[in-house]
């Protein structure tokens, strides 16, 4: 019976799952426009598709047992202070520099660090089930508000006041109720090459409750929860799309913001925290998800707190209550219904078409607000007066009685015993615990993580091929380079060269690995507060999805190089060693990603894990054996995994074999000797034994290294030891490391222009922003001149504002000067535009269909459309920034085609605000004025004109600030505002294209910025702009539309018309509905269209526009300009805008140079975690091998001690490389587009910055290392070494690292690269492998290695000419016959052998040194000291092919457009790109 019952509600579960997904259409609009009083009593049986969906899903929940859990909030007298860091001057490498200079200054700033309230004196109460919206500009304190409300107050210094979720404290919902409160921030972080199915089946997976309604599977239960959430977002037509980044082509802005809130909705929290979650968002989809939201509260009781900054009246009416944030202070907290009517009582006027949510936030910005000419004389101005006016209020003392109530009222023993029991229902095994905030358990959420993982690998195609292609590139170099070694005792230093390269190599690939891990903290962060899972679960998922690939690698590597390097062809030992390589692999992979979470930045961690690379390196036992290690460094080796590994590796290969040394054997060289039996000769080689023309592997590696065979087994379990404690603490690093958190925008300025601590005051005190926006000097001064507000005498719609601050002051000027040089009289048109791409699959999707338009001089023309409809694609198309697809249309300026310099007379601002980040504004706006304006226009001229946009911008109070990032440098209102003064500051003559200029700002910096075009059409200016989320104020400020559906279909194009008239009377008059007046048209047009996730229209709108009259004017209109100004003298482009580039190359190379030489002075962490690598690894290595002897054993010491720097550039390089792409990356994306400067001069200033600072750092090591190895002092010797390593090799490594950029797409994929390339070049340098044992194919390879003539170079200059001294352990020793001495026995041999004999008179135990000067090794190696100066010549010239390869490379690679043959191409002729320009 029971399991009849259970089937039956699976069954009823399995209905919900198969309920049409089209119709959840409704999800939204019918129940979701309820506010949550009237919820319960107003739901209708006829309401199908919402409330079927979720009564279904309560039903089924109710049958199963499942309690219900929910959380309200209220608090009382809230406050959160932070460290007062509004402003701070910039760190750079000079400061560092002058620290010991300013200790007194640095320990006075500790001592008397202000603190300041980021929100104070809060006080509200938000029932189960509703929602609240938290208005304010920024800076008011809004993100402070939620994330203290959530729970995220780690970087807040102290938090006061009551804070409880129905009674129950906020510690103790953070330690087993994380999951239930979650923040949600405004900017979109997911992994990026996975697709949205798996994103969001992650999300659902992770958090799916162990009971389930209906009993369902899991797999169902995920399955419907994805499918519910796709199609309430409209996201099931991305399943198989990639989320993408700013970098990773995926979804479009809009989708993903959809995704990010789908994720949110998929973690099941009863409380989120929504900040500025519209961002990027089209006004029909934003209302749609206010929708959802409101549904969500509605039937689940979760409760909403919600901060938007352009939200439209009918989003404003689906909360409950509203809050009010004025620099920190609580100015209103109440019922959505009484909010206006507070403030206008307060004497504040609402403009008509002003939203509510609009004239909330403008009274709390001095240049946006309005006085009511009846406004009592005390109306409050500043943020401490209107919360004092608040304080005063009925609706004050209302809300402090029903929070005193809710607290007096509510059971917190009971509460909390509900949701521990809600919560035991849903969780899993260990979950179960009361200090647990997950769903699953660890080991249930490191077997989803294991799935997300190897779905990331399979996204990412790129890095893992490259990974495999680098194990079998580099087995068959080295395999070849070593091919077939002799069992020869000749063969055995080969042998062991074999063995540590095959554990070298994958340890060079770990450290490469590191940059993997840096990218997805902030996704891992994320989710940690979502209570997904342990980031430690992610670790140990990322150590396991990572290995097949490496097995993989490994399983190649070592069948490759195995057996074409003749080790010992036993099963035994080839699967001993592919067992210790796989283990050493993952070991070492374990170490460098446990370094990394430890470590704050790339920068950083690629330092420490350079010094530890270089430890292990050295103290593996191969380049110094144990018995020569120095005492206070010998301990490293038992420290070391690479130790064990080797050891094991020697022990398998060498254990029980025999090596004949006939070639070595002494003394021979003539027939007498050949005579003497074999009892009075002895092999001149380690491990060798009087009487034996062989030597023994067991005795070789015990002589040599002090290794033993029965240690073999016993270093593999120490090798597992060591990966289990590198993940454990790689696991423990993830855990306990912070999530990044803030403190606001903090503006940083260059030293000596910070503002003074008075002037903050004051405009703080005055009801100034404290972000700084040049609008509050003004502000300040005005108010400063009358202290009563109302005297205006306005006697329309009201004053002026409440300090009679003019539109000047809140938008920035537009000087008079300016109206002269806007002035323009071309026409831009296009048209029949189509667009089509080939997907990977091979399906063609067309983005762009038949669209046509125009825009005159002195107009403003928006371009609007739902997310996905190709508003981008379309202003990308125009501007000509489309390099792939297949595009079709005409685009002329006045009915002719483009000409050369359409792009140079063209701005464009894109949709992302990126810039260099350690550039100020000025810097940034000179930077852009000086290199796109003509060179004709002299620098003076264009400085100043930098002025004036600084001056039309409002942007004087900050000129001197740096750019920064998100919260440390310029704020998205500022950011925003460069972004459109870059283009401003060159001049375009002909058209200003705009992606989105008002996303993610508020109602008021929206406004300013869609003034400040308007100013800039009104002279003259043409403008097409794209925009979401508008306003009916905001709206009715463009001229024309250009509206946009799914598909690229144009639905509309004309004039707005006064009052947003024109455009409605034209879809009235189509048969949509009729527009109220209180109606905002953007958002009613694009419901007439069906915009939206989830809306459904009865029409098809693109056809409605086809077959309308409005259509065949435009066509008819645009044919007339194109007849009748064709018919006009096509006008003369000046010579300055017919080049690619507005300024000669020496101009753009200098800029650009210049500007690069500032930002590396201003990151002072990259360079300071290079030379803190240099200072160490250089210490490291010179007390490693200090004043080493001229012995045997200490020539091979000496020859380490060079080898090691050589080494030590792979790390270097892989610190570099991150930077040099991420510098390319923006050049890429923002200053190719615009033609600001040639890409030759952005390779340039890459190599003429790197190697100056990469030579004096070198420099610091030089003098670290090469004194304490006590080399030769010799001022012609140490200078040549200086300037063959500090020099020149320094040059090598920096342009042979830059030149690996230019063909690489991340820093990733660079840093397998170059240690492919590194090892590759080191293997044939002669070090590993004699070059006289080369097989004589890769001969060549040894003389155009880079690293042969380097190191003969470095060696000849360290070895030449130093006597030998053996110790008593390196003589062999042999007796002669007879009664003969040593001398008379051996004295012939010697003289010919080179060598020398320590006791010529002995009769017995001839001890023999094989070597009496260091040039008797140089000449087996191929050194010749006398050639030094030539090697210079050699080095040279490969530095300068590392040269002609960085920009050879980066233009096959990154700017030549390469075709594929005939045969390849799918497209047919007749489908090639055609754009008439």
């Amino acid at each position: 019976m029971a399991d009849l019952e259970a089937q039956a509600q699976s069954d009823d579960y399995s209905h919900l799952r198969d309920v049409d997904q089209t119709h959840l259409a409704a999800l939204s609009h019918t129940l979701s426009s309820r506010s949550a009083d009237r919820a319960d009593r107003d739901l209708s049986p006829d309401d199908f598709q919402l409330e079927s969906v979720l009564r279904r899903r309560l039903h089924a929940s109710a049958q199963s047992g499942i309690l219900d859990r929910a959380v309200g909030v209220l608090f009382r007298d809230l406050s959160v202070r932070g460290i007062d860091m509004a402003t701070t001057s910039l760190f750079t490498l000079g400061e560092i520099l002058m620290t010991p200079f300013r200790i007194r200054e640095k320990i006075a700033g500790v001592r008397n660090r202000q603190l300041r309230f980021l929100i104070q004196h809060t006080n509200g109460l938000v029932n189960k089930g509703e929602m609240l919206l938290v208005l304010g500009r920024p800076g008011a304190g809004c993100s402070t508000f939620l994330r203290t409300i959530a729970g995220e107050v780690e970087s807040y210094v102290d938090v006061d006041g009551t804070l409880l979720y129905d009674g129950i404290d906020q510690q103790t919902m953070k330690a087993r109720f994380r999951g239930d409160l979650l923040y949600s921030a405004e900017t979109d972080e997911h992994f990026p090459t996975l697709n949205v199915d798996q994103t969001l089946s992650f999300a659902a997976d992770i958090k799916a409750p162990q009971l389930r309604p209906g009993a369902v599977s899991r797999k169902q239960y995920v399955a419907d929860v994805r499918d519910t959430l796709a199609t309430v977002f409209g996201l099931t037509h991305t399943f198989h799309t990639p989320v993408g980044d700013d970098y990773v082509r995926g979804v479009s802005g809009g989708e993903r913001k959809r995704v990010s809130l789908a994720e949110v909705l998929a973690g099941r929290a009863q409380l989120v925290c929504w900040d500025n979650s519209t961002r990027g968002l089209d006004a029909s989809t934003a209302l749609e998800y206010t929708h959802t939201i409101r549904t969500t509260t509605n039937l689940l009781k979760n409760t909403a707190i919600v901060a938007i900054y352009q939200a439209g009246e009918n989003i404003y009416r689906l909360f409950d209550k509203v809050t009010v944030l004025y620099l920190g202070r609580q100015v209103y907290f109440g019922p959505v219904a009484e909010a206006r009517a507070y403030f206008e009582r307060m004497g504040y006027y609402c403009p008509p078409r002003q939203t509510t949510a609009e004239f909330l936030t403008a009274v709390t910005d001095p240049a946006g607000r309005f006085l009511r000419s009846d406004a009592p004389k005390d109306v409050p101005v500043t943020a401490d007066q209107f919360e004092a006016y608040w304080h005063n209020s009925p609706e004050y003392q209302r809300v402090v009685a029903e929070v005193e109530q809710a607290i007096s009222a509510c059971n917190p023993d009971e509460n909390l015993k509900l949701l521990n029991e809600s919560a035991s229902q849903e969780r899993a095994g260990f979950a179960k615990r009361h200090d647990s905030p997950y769903v699953l358990s660890f080991a249930q959420q490191l077997r989803v993580l294991i799935r997300r993982g190897f779905e990331r690998q399979k996204g990412d195609r790129a890095y893992m091929i490259a990974n495999v292609f680098a194990s079998i590139f580099q087995s068959l170099i080295t395999g070849s380079l070593f091919y077939n070694i002799p069992h020869t005792y000749a063969g055995s230093f080969s042998r062991g060269g074999v063995l540590f390269f095959s554990v070298l190599f994958f340890t060079l690939n770990s450290l490469a690995e590191m940059a993997v891990l840096y990218p997805q903290r902030k996704i891992v962060d994320k989710q940690r507060r979502y209570a997904f899972y342990h980031p430690g679960a992610e670790a140990l998922a990322y150590m396991i999805t990572a290995m097949p690939v490496k097995m993989v690698s490994v399983t190649i590597f070592t069948l490759i190089l195995y057996f074409m390097t003749n080790l010992n062809r036993t099963p035994g030992q080839f699967f001993f060693l592919y067992l210790i390589v796989n283990v050493t692999t993952f070991t070492m992979t374990a170490f460098f990603q446990m370094i990394a979470s430890y470590t704050p930045s790339l920068e950083a961690a690629n330092a420490v894990a350079g010094l530890f690379l270089m430890m292990v390196f050295i103290y593996a036992g191969y380049l110094i054996p144990r018995p020569f290690m120095k005492v206070w460094f010998g301990w490293l080796s038992r420290a070391n995994p690479l130790a064990y590994a080797f050891e094991s590796l020697m022990a398998s290969e060498f254990h029980g074999s025999e090596y004949s040394c006939t070639e070595v054997l002494i003394p021979q060289g003539s027939a007498a000797y050949d005579a003497i039996p074999l009892a009075n000769k002895v092999c001149a080689a380690t491990g060798s034994r009087p009487g034996r023309d062989y030597i023994l592997g067991d005795d070789y590696i015990g002589d040599a290294f002090e290794y033993k065979w029965s240690h073999a087994w016993r270093n593999f379990g120490l090798l597992i030891v060591f990966a289990i404690g590198f993940v454990v603490l790689y696991a423990i690093g993830c855990e306990i490391r912070k999530p990044s958190g803030t403190q606001g925008d903090v503006l940083i300025f260059k030293r000596g222009h910070v503002p003074e601590e008075e002037e903050l005051k004051r405009r703080q005190q005055q009801g100034g922003n404290a972000d700084l926006d040049g609008r509050a000097a003004a502000v300040v001064e005005v108010e400063s001149e009358s202290e009563k507000p109302g005297l205006s005498d306005s006697s329309d719609s009201g004053s002026k504002t409440a300090v009679a601050l003019d539109e000047e002051a809140m938008l920035g000027k537009l000087p008079s000067r300016v109206n002269s040089t806007l002035q323009m009289n071309e026409i831009f048109s296009w048209q029949n535009v189509n667009y089509t791409v080939t997907l990977d699959d091979g399906e063609k999707r067309q983005l762009l269909c038949d669209v046509q338009g125009y825009t005159k001089p002195g107009t403003l023309t928006a371009l609007m459309g739902e997310s996905g409809a190709g508003k981008t694609t379309l202003l990308n198309t125009l501007a000509q920034r489309i390099d792939v697809g297949v595009i079709s249309g005409g685009m002329l300026v006045d009915g002719k085609a483009l000409n050369a310099g359409f792009k140079r007379r063209t701005g464009y601002v894109q949709q992302q605000d990126m810039h260099v980040a350690e550039s100020t504004v000025r810097e940034s706006l000179r930077f852009a004025a000086l290199l796109r304006q003509p060179a004709t226009v002299p620098i003076a001229e264009k400085y100043e004109y930098v002025e004036t946009v600084i001056e039309m911008l409002g942007m004087e109070a900050y000129a001197e600030a740096i750019v920064g990032s998100p919260g440390s440098g310029l704020n998205v209102e500022q950011r925003k505002k460069l972004s459109i003064g870059v283009e401003l500051a060159s001049k375009p003559s002909l058209l200003l294209f705009l992606d989105e200029p008002t996303s993610g700002l508020d109602s008021q910096s929206a406004w300013a910025v869609v003034q400040l075009l308007r100013k800039l059409a009104n002279a003259g200016q043409s403008i097409l702009c794209t925009i979401h989320q508008p306003s009916a104020t905001l709206f009715e400020q463009f001229d024309k539309l250009l509206l946009l559906k799914k598909g690229g279909q144009t639905v509309y194009f004309g004039e707005i018309g006064d009052n947003s008239r024109k455009v409605i009377e034209y879809f009235e008059g189509q048969g949509a509905p009729k527009c109220g007046s209180e109606e905002n048209p953007a958002e009613y047009i694009l419901n007439c269209i069906g915009a939206g996730a989830t809306a459904v229209v009865d029409r098809n709108w693109y056809e409605v526009w086809q077959r309308s009259t409005n259509y065949e004017a435009l066509t008819r209109e645009i044919a007339e300009l194109h007849a009748e100004l064709s018919q006009l003298p096509a006008k003369e482009v000046g010579k300055e805008f017919t080049g690619k580039f507005a300024v000669p190359w020496t101009t753009q190379a200098l800029a650009v140079v210049i500007r690069t030489y500032q930002t590396y002075w201003r990151s002072p962490s990259y360079l300071m975690a290079k030379l803190m690598l240099l200072i160490t690894g250089g210490l490291f290595v010179g007390f490693s091998f200090w004043h080493n002897e001229f012995s045997v054993q200490g020539v091979q010491n000496l020859i380490f001690g060079v080898f090691l720097p050589i080494v030590l550039a792979a790390p270097l390089i892989n610190q570099l490389q991150p930077r040099a792409i991420e510098i390319r990356e923006l050049y890429d994306v923002r200053e190719a587009a615009s033609n600001t400067y040639h890409w030759s001069a952005l390779q340039l200033s890459m190599l003429l910055v790197e190697i100056p600072y990469n030579i004096l750092f070198t420099t610091v090591f030089y003098c670290c290392y090469y004194f304490p190895a006590d080399y030769f002092r010799e001022a012609s010797r140490a200078g040549y070494f200086y300037f063959s390593y500090a020099i020149l090799y320094t040059s090598f490594w920096t342009t042979f690292g830059l030149a690996i950029t230019t063909f690489v797409p991340d820093a990733a994929t660079a840093n397998i690269a170059t240690s492919v390339f590194f090892s590759m070049i080191l293997s044939f340098a002669g070090f590993f492998q004699p070059p006289s044992m080369f097989p004589g194919f890769w001969v060549f390879m040894y003389r155009i290695s880079p690293h042969t003539y380097f190191l003969q170079s470095l060696l000849g200059t360290v070895l030449h000419g130093g006597k030998i001294t053996c110790k008593e352990n390196e003589f062999n020793i042999f007796t002669p016959p007879g009664s003969m001495t040593c001398y008379e026995y051996a004295g012939e041999f010697t003289e010919q052998a080179g060598g020398y004999l320590n006791n010529p008179n002995a009769t017995s135990n001839c001890e023999f040194c094989k070597w009496q000067v260091a040039d008797q090794y140089l000449e087996t190696v191929g050194v010749n000291y006398g050639q030094r100066w030539r090697n210079v010549g050699i080095e040279i010239g490969f530095v300068l092919f590392n040269v002609f390869f960085m920009f050879a490379g980066f233009y096959l690679f990154r700017v030549m457009k390469w075709r594929r043959p005939g045969f390849l191409r799918r497209e047919k002729k007749e489908e090639e790109k055609k754009v008439e320009v």
